[in-house]
Parts: C-alpha cells; structure tokens; sequence
C-alpha cells in the first residue's frame, strides 16, 4: 500500500482521463498523431510548428514559451520566464538576475553554487559545461524567440544526461523578427533598455541586439551593471542548405548581499549579510560566445544538423571572508572555457519518425583560489586546472503504429571523465580525484491522439547524471575520493491538448505526474564554518515524486471584443530520502510541497489588458534533519497595457502587499540543535513592493 504523501499522485490519475474525455466529446474530428494546427506563412510559423511538431511527438513533458508573451512584464531573469512553467522551481533575488533553478528535484542542496541539472542550450548548441555546471552562466531570455523546456527524461530529444531534463532558447533572426527597441524600468534603480535591427538581403540575413542593464538593488550591497550584444547572420547556401554563425558577449558585474540568520532577517531582510559588504563579496562575470550551425535537406523525408560552439568565461568572485587582516578568506579567480558539438539526423522512414544525434563537450578550468581583503586579490592559495569532457550518442524512434498511436522507445550513452587537480601553493600538496562515468539508459512511451489536438502519454526512461567538477572538489571525504554518478528509474503518465468551450472559447491544458526512484543522488550542505563552500556527498535511495499542471482559457464575452484569459500553474512535489539510515524518510529541502501562480487577464479587442497576478507557495526545509522549516508565502501583483502591432506598453506591480519572504535559502545537515539554528545565516529575501513600466517600439 502506499504511503499517504503519495495518494495525492493517485488523485491526479484519475483527472488525466477526465481532461482528455472531455476533449474527445467537444472535437469531433481526428487528425494525425504528429498533426499541428497552422500554415507556415513565413519563418517565424515554420519554427513554432517545428517546435509544436517535436513536442507532439514527446511522451511526457515538454512545454513552450514564446517571447511575445514575455513583452506583456518585467523580465530580467530566466526565473521570469519560466514563471508558469509547472515543474520548475525558481527562485530569484539573490543577485540582479541570478535564477536558482530545480527541476523536478533536481539540486536540491547547491543553492547558486553550481546549479546542475538542467543542460542549458542555445539553438541545439550546449552552453552548459561539459561536467553538466551551469555556475556563472547568464541566458537574457529576452534574446531568445521560443524556449523548449523537456523536463526529466524528456530531454533525450536533445540528448541530455540530467536529473532535471533540459532547456533550449530558439534565438530570433532577421528573418523572424522586426527590428525594435525598448525601454523599462522602475523600482530599486532599475533601468533596462535593448535596441535590435536586422536586414535581409537575399539569401543573407543578419541581426544584432545590444542590452544595457543597470540596478541597484532591493538589499544591502546588491548593484549590478550587465551589458550584452547578440548576433547572428544566416546565409541560405542554396535549397537544401543553410549556415548561421552566432556571437554573443556580456559582462555582467553583480554586487552579493548574501545569507542572513533568521533574527537578521526579522530586524531587517534586506540589509546585506554580516561579511558582504565588509569582504565586498561579488560575482563579475564576462563572457564570450561563437557557434556556428549548419543545416542539410538531405530529401524530402530527412535532414541533417551540424553545431559547433564555444565559449569562454572569466569569474572574478571574492565569496567568503575578507572583512579584515586574518581568518579563512576565498576569492575566485578562473577562466572556464567549453567546447561543444552537436550532429543531429532526422529521418520520416514509412510510420517511423527517426532521430540519431550526437553531443559532445569539453571544459577547462583555469585559474586559482586566492586570499583576499575587501574584494581585492591577495595570495594564491590553491592552483586549479581542472577538465571534463562528455560524450552523448542518442537514438530515437517514433513509430505511429496505428492511427492514434505512437510508440517512442530509444536510448542514449553516455562516457564522460572528470578529473580535478588542485594544488596548494603553500604545501605543494595536490588533490587529484578524476573518474570516468558511463551508462546506458533507455526509454520507452507511447502517445494516444484522443482528439485532433489533444494527446494522452507515457514513458517509462532510465535517468543518469555524472558529477561536477565543483562537486568533485568539494566530495566529503576529501583525499582523492570521487563520487558515484546518480541514476534511476521514472515513470511517468500525462496528458495535453486544446479544446473548444462553446462557440468562440476555448481553455488548454498540460498535466504530468511522474514517480522516480534514484540511487546515489549527490546532496551537498553549506559548511557552517565557511558559508560559500560546501561538503558533498552521495546519498543511497531518494524518491521524487510530483503533479504538474497548467491549465489556461480563453472566454468570450459579449460581442468577442471582450475577453477573460485565467491561466493556473500547479505544481505538487514530493521529494523524499528513501528508508535511509540518518534521515528515514525525511523531505529533501529547499523546493515547496507546492506552489501555484497564476494571472486573470482582461483582454480587448484594442489591445487593453489588466488584471491581477498571485502566488502561493508553501513551507520548506532548511537542513535534512526536517527541524528547521521556512514559512511560505502569498504574493498579489497586477499587470497592465496595451499591445498594438507596432508598439506596446505595459505597467506591473509585484507583491502589492508588501510581504517580506524567503526566496533563496541555502542547506544545512541537521539545525535541530537550537545555537546551530540561531546562528545559520542561510536566508535570503524576496522582492519588496515593487513598480515597473515598459515601452516597446518596432521599426
């Protein structure tokens, strides 16, 4: 029998039928398994079908966001962008734009530390290191034109190894998008203005956009200054073949306000932490970009794909200590660099829909571990030359066996090595762990087309995800002990669709529920003596176990100039220790039981929009032990504006009634002992009352 945190997951089965027999009833006609609504009028409908066709053909959870529906509020942060996004917890705040991200459970313990578990890529291409980090990475989501968030094991389309499963930002080109600039800003400093133009010229297009962002922050000590260029220019070599090269630098200098204890945080939770502003802590980051993609038609019913990347990345990041002469100081200083590969072949064979594809990545980290005062370098302590490569062959099939049915099945392997070598300049000590990791992991799913655009799914897939470098490092034991990767089994069931409500309505749904069972999962905890750093270690059996559903409408009202649009995001997590020796079935912490957020937007036929905005998020724990807990919240905004072809303005407030949160929070072992709690300082406030206002002009 199972226990009574999992009868929720039961609830939720019976609710999948339900959707789609509703659907069923309302569409009377019955199109293909991989048929998508619309005509590719131009690029941009080309690219939304192709993505909408991939998803279709995906049994579990994939789910798309388009940058028009960005332009409607404040972004700055990926976490803004995947605010309905069921499944992914994100939690901002803790810097100018810094998202801490989890996805289906996925780093539970490195709270902006290395923030593994979902492979980030632009346009295919990996930015993402090759150990499966994503530290100092920034994606403006403003830069990109769709994104495709795969969750879990749905991201074998890509051919991620990860607990978490995998995001990909579709940037814009001349092609697909006008030329614009816009302007926002509002409270805490805030100033934010980009200018993007493009030409096409027969067969070549190019596009540059240059973002400028300036904040001063809602904390104590949290200034940033980021400025970005993006470009890419295409060249349609002919017919069946074309190129695109993409740049991108940024450099992106962030001030950290840091962790507070918990009587901190009640005199004041947005003053800075106790060493912040004296150690100047910081994260500056610069970062250069080049890919270049090339597309081939091969025939009618195949094409290949050929990317390259590479990138690299200067930190300069003063983290712990450095208020004044003595004591245990660290700052950062390295150049991480990554280069990556990808080949993709797509082949429609009778009733079967192939897909081969190939990744492959290296990483070197360079650079040192330095003492430092007030944010300024002093000596090196450690050398650091580390390196990671990672190879993924994956292979898929889609095999419409019947008229409603598809089944999925496929595999991927995976060989990676990594190998950290840092030595202490004092002693000449060396610490050396490298290992190498490899696994088979296979899927199988089926998808049922119940109604013309609606669809059941199931899969049951082998999840996998290799260390880190930073983890490495950082492994418990110390010595050159290494860590085991982590793997289990997921099943999962859901469902998706759009259907009719009455004449001129209509609502759309996305609803999972997924059950996982994982061996050796890798949980860190901040160490008290020097927080900033952690210890690392493998943990024998944890479960994660979840709902995720997005349910929107449409409604009609009067004569269709008016109109009410609800959209609910809801997620239900349940991740837990497994029967183990220390913590029995405890929660794993940082990530709710659950949370919604949803909007209910008034929409005119003019282009008017308002309405409000609401989050709900319930408690979480702190440490393993369950006996330090953070409150949740309730948050009330409202959004307004107009959209018209050329131009759009809008004006959003955020948390109206001024409640002061916990956001970001980073992990302990055991806070059961009341002088460790009272002196933890792992707590990080969300946005105040907020204002922001935006203008967008295309030219």
């Amino acid at each position: 029998m199972l226990s009574s945190p999992h009868k929720p997951l039961l609830a939720c089965l019976g609710l999948l039928l339900s959707f789609d027999l509703i659907a069923a009833e309302d569409d009377a006609h019955i199109l293909a398994p991989v048929t998508v609504q619309g005509k590719a009028k131009d690029a941009t409908v080309e690219t939304k079908i192709e993505l909408q066709r991939e998803q279709a053909l995906t049994p579990g959870a994939v789910s798309l966001v388009e940058a028009e529906d960005l332009n409607e509020r404040n972004v700055v942060s990926i976490g803004d962008m995947l605010r309905y996004v069921p499944g992914i917890w994100t939690a901002t705040g803790a810097t100018g734009d810094s998202t801490f991200i989890s996805s289906r459970g996925s780093n539970l313990d490195a709270t902006n530390f290395d923030g593994n578990g979902v492979k980030l890529m632009i346009d295919g291409l990996p930015v993402t290191a090759a150990d499966g980090n994503n530290h100092n990475s920034f994606i403006d989501p403003l830069a990109a034109r769709y994104a495709v968030i795969a969750r879990g094991a749905n991201a074998l389309t890509y051919g991620a190894s990860t607990l978490g499963g995998a995001i990909d930002f579709v940037s814009p080109t001349a092609r697909t998008t006008d030329n614009q600039i816009s302007l926002s800003g509002g409270s805490h400093g805030t100033v934010q203005s980009r200018i993007t133009g493009g030409a096409v010229a027969g067969n070549v297009d190019g596009l540059v956009t240059v973002e400028q962002r300036s904040y001063d922050g809602f904390r104590d000590h949290q200034e940033q200054q980021r400025g970005s260029v993006y470009a890419n220019t295409g060249w349609q070599i002919s017919d069946t073949v074309e190129n695109r090269f993409y740049f991108s630098y940024t450099d992106n200098d962030q001030e950290l306000a840091g962790s507070l204890t918990r009587a901190q945080f009640d005199a004041d939770p947005y003053q800075a932490g106790k060493d912040n502003e004296r150690g100047n802590f910081l994260k500056n980051v610069e970062t250069w970009r080049v890919a270049n993609r090339t597309r081939w038609q091969l025939s009618d019913s195949s094409n290949l794909v050929v990317g390259f990347s590479f990138e690299d990345q200067s930190l300069y990041h003063p983290i712990v200590g450095g208020a004044g002469p003595g004591g245990f100081s660290l700052l950062i200083d390295n150049d991480q660099t990554t280069l990556g590969t990808t080949v993709r072949y797509d082949k429609q064979l009778g009733n079967h829909d192939i897909l081969l594809g190939l990744n492959y990545g290296e990483t070197w980290v360079k650079g040192g571990n330095y003492s430092h005062t007030g944010g300024i370098r002093d000596a090196l302590v450690t050398k650091v030359d580390n390196k990671a490569d990672n190879l993924e062959v994956f292979a898929m099939d889609r095999w419409h066996f019947a008229e409603r049915w598809t089944l999925v099945y496929g595999a991927q392997a995976v060989t990676g090595t990594r190998e950290v070598d840092n030595v202490r300049v004092s002693s000449g000590a060396e610490r050396n762990p490298n290992d190498t990791y490899e696994s088979f992991n296979p899927r199988l799913g089926v998808i049922y087309q119940v109604a013309d655009r609606s669809e059941l799914f199931a899969n049951v897939s082998k999840l996998y995800e290799a260390p880190t470098l930073y983890e490495l490092e950082d492994e418990a034991q110390g010595n050159n002990d290494t860590l085991d990767a982590m793997q289990g089994v997921v099943g999962e069931v859901g469902t998706r669709g759009v259907a009719p409500l009455g004449q001129d309505s209509e609502w759309n749904w996305e609803v999972a529920v997924y059950y996982a069972q994982i061996e050796d999962e890798i949980l860190s905890v901040e160490k008290p003596s020097a927080p900033g750093t952690s210890l690392v270690t493998n943990v024998e059996d944890t479960i994660h176990a979840g709902v995720e559903a997005l349910v929107g409408a449409s409604f009609s009202l009067g004569n269709g100039n008016h109109r009410i649009e609800p959209l609910l995001s809801l997620t239900y997590n349940d991740f837990t220790f497994d029967n183990d020796p220390l913590y029995g079935d405890n929660h794993l912490p940082v990530a709710p039981d659950f949370f919604i957020k949803g909007e209910v937007m008034y929409r005119h036929a003019n282009g008017f929009f308002a309405g409000p905005t609401f989050d709900v998020v319930d408690d979480r724990f702190a440490d393993f032990e369950n006996s330090y807990e953070v409150d949740g919240y309730e948050l009330l905004g409202l959004r307004t504006g107009v959209t018209r072809d050329g131009w759009e303005v809008y004006l959003e407030g955020r948390n109206l009634t001024d409640e002061a949160y916990v956001s970001n929070l980073s992990v302990r072992e055991d806070l059961s002992n009341a002088v460790a709690a009272r002196d933890a300082a792992i707590l990080q406030a969300g946005e105040p009352r907020s204002v922001y206002a935006g203008v967008r002009f295309d030219f």
